[in-house]
């Protein structure tokens, strides 16, 4: 069993800049057609001050963290026994090229199913910029099978 007293800890911290070539390469990536996402003048264009980050590229600069590992090194869980259960992204503020964001991630709860045959890990990763402010909460859950 996971053990319930890592819930509330701090398992990263890192800062990344948000780089307008990696943007573009994302969008193209995702097939994001939408040429504010890739073009400065057409984001200009749409009152963007730079390239707006695209939904759900923040868990590409979440994952430039130094042990994207941590919270499975932590808690002793074998990668080979983890399944992707969820995911949510909350917005408050965009993003934009050349900005520096924050990013820390904490565990939010630890919890079993099944007489402990499955057990549920959610990390919540608060993401800030430069300026402190709030641009979005990022929840994952990892499942960990053990039967």
């Amino acid at each position: 069993m996971i053990d319930t007293k890592h819930i509330g800890a701090v398992v990263a911290r890192h800062s990344v800049e948000v780089e307008a070539g990696r943007l573009r390469f994302f969008a193209k990536a995702i097939g994001q057609g939408d040429p504010v996402y890739s073009d400065l003048e057409a984001a200009k264009a749409a009152g963007h001050p730079a390239l707006p980050v695209p939904p759900t590229f923040l868990f590409c600069l979440d994952m430039d963290q130094p042990n994207p590992r941590a919270t499975m090194e932590l808690l002793g869980i074998d990668i080979g026994r983890v399944l992707h259960g969820e995911q949510r992204f909350d917005y408050h503020r965009m993003a934009y090229a050349g900005e520096r964001l924050t990013f820390e991630t904490r565990i939010a709860d630890i919890y079993a199913k099944k007489g402990g045959a499955m057990e549920f890990v959610v990390r919540e990763t608060r993401v800030t910029n430069q300026a402190g402010q709030a641009v979005a909460e990022l929840r994952g859950t990892i499942v960990v099978r053990n039967a």
